[in-house]
């Protein structure tokens, strides 16, 4: 009877969902089977004087000598993943180390607590207001990456609420998605974009306009029915071993410390560096190295404001590293999948292929055959400059020979940056969001994928929509 009792067991183990770095290996040994698939080929690329960036040249593509990968390369390209994204694995593993030595004042309790007292009877407003504020972000200065040094701010407000992780993660970075995907004012992707295609810059802003508003509300709808459901049942948060995990710490509103001086002061220094760290990324080119010096200051300063001496801030510092760490390693791991693609010489065949079989489409969904194709590079090209560089200078003369105006040809460009990104095992944005709130990226897929599908439909709604007026 016993033996009978456990085989059945053993099945269930295997239908459960792999380990993240699991999912990730088998992508980047996908990866490494395209090389002996697909043919190897790249384009031309010169130097654009106006733009400063690289560019494809369109009819250049040629096919080269094929550099598949081997089995050895594989662990390799893992290193190498962890390499070339060592900026940011680190900046995170910084912000982890940071916030830290912030909650361990009471400052964010104390925060939080004023701010869940305000909105007690109103809580589900916090969301809507926090994706409309992050959107703002997002569509000027092209916030992505950046968003996730706020994403334990808004865990710890959400959970202050009753909300969950999952909840504070969303309103977060979903709310600078909607805005950089809208892109009204974001010199990286529609700005380059439109500078590539040779129309005026920001052009087009009242269409995009009633994009952002939309996603914005959309957005904000799913995000409040998912937290109004947790609030009424914690039981259904898709991260309750999460919460509970954290019931450790469990934020009581009616006692929650009251605002001190040491508070003050810190919240006065986080204030002033995120000042600084929006001034620095929009007018001084700031990125990962300048942003994780500049949240290292401000953790040590917050410390000392916290009467801290240098050996407890450095304690603290390390305790909030090392539980990032496993959060840290997926964004190198997740690189390995690029590198692999990239050694293997088979990404500019990969778009060469897409942009051929959009030009065969029918003449009525030769918008869509855009749309989607831009939604499929991002997987492989997750920069927003980095994709606009590579797949514009191609779809420009494509769309002219097809008769789609350029300005939709720019939308279909953003909108296929914009989406894919917040579930993509190989966006930067996402995965860092992810490390910095401990959420499985298996649980954020099975809460975001149905949004993803409507903003999927709204995106070929609208382009759909700008090539039937002429968009310009």
């Amino acid at each position: 009877m016993s033996s009978n009792t456990t085989v059945p067991s053993g099945p269930k183990k295997w239908l459960k969902m792999p380990h993240t770095f699991v999912i990730l290996i088998f992508l980047t040994l996908v990866a490494g089977i395209l090389t002996y698939v697909v043919p190897a080929g790249e384009f031309e690329r010169v130097k654009n004087e106006t733009t400063g960036k690289t560019l494809l040249v369109p009819g250049s593509y040629a096919h080269v000598d094929p550099n598949p990968v081997t089995l050895w390369d594989i662990p390799k390209s893992i290193v190498s993943g962890l390499v070339d994204s060592a900026d940011v694995v680190f900046f995170i593993l910084i912000i982890g180390g940071v916030f830290q030595i912030i909650t361990s004042s009471g400052t964010i309790e104390a925060v939080t607590g004023r701010v869940a007292r305000s909105f007690s009877n109103k809580g589900l407003w916090v969301i809507p207001v926090f994706i409309t504020l992050f959107s703002v972000g997002g569509f000027t200065m092209g916030m992505s990456t950046e968003v996730m040094v706020f994403v334990p701010i808004g865990i710890a407000i959400a959970r202050a609420l009753k909300f969950d992780a999952l909840t504070g993660t969303a309103m977060i970075s979903l709310g600078a998605s909607c805005g950089f995907t809208a892109g009204l004012l974001n010199p990286f992707n529609v700005g380059l974009a439109q500078a590539i295609a040779q129309i005026p810059i920001f052009s087009g802003l009242w269409l995009r306009a009633i994009l952002l508003v939309i996603l914005i509300v959309i957005t904000s709808l799913y995000i409040m029915r998912y937290a109004s459901k947790v609030k009424k049942s914690p039981e259904s948060s898709l991260v309750y071993e999460l919460e509970k995990s954290a019931e450790d710490k469990p934020v009581d509103l009616s006692n929650l410390p009251s605002i001190q001086l040491k508070h003050i002061l810190i919240i006065l220094t986080v204030i002033v560096s995120f000042a600084m760290l929006i001034w620095g990324v929009s007018k001084k080119d700031w990125w990962m190295e300048e942003l994780a010096a500049l949240f290292l200051s401000m953790g040590v300063i917050s410390g000392f404001c916290a009467d801290y001496g240098p050996s407890r801030i450095a304690t603290e510092f390390a305790k909030g590293a090392k539980d990032i760490t496993y959060g840290a390693l997926i964004i190198g791991f997740a690189r390995s999948i690029v590198v692999v693609l990239d050694h293997g010489n088979v990404i500019d065949s990969i778009v060469n292929s897409l942009a051929i079989m959009v030009g065969h489409l029918p003449e009525s969904v030769q918008v869509l055959g855009m749309y989607v194709f831009q939604n499929v590079m991002n997987v492989f090209i997750t920069s927003g400059s980095g994709m606009a560089a590579t797949t514009m200078p191609i779809m420009v003369p494509l769309s002219d020979l097809l008769g789609i105006t350029r300005q939709t040809t720019v939308l279909a460009f953003q909108l296929g940056d914009g989406f894919s990104n917040m579930i993509l095992p190989t966006s930067s944005a996402l995965m860092g969001s992810l490390a910095v709130s401990g959420i499985p990226y298996q649980k954020w897929v099975r809460f975001f994928w149905p949004l993803l599908a409507a903003w999927f439909v709204l995106g070929a709604v609208f382009v759909v929509v700008a090539q039937i007026i002429g968009y310009h």
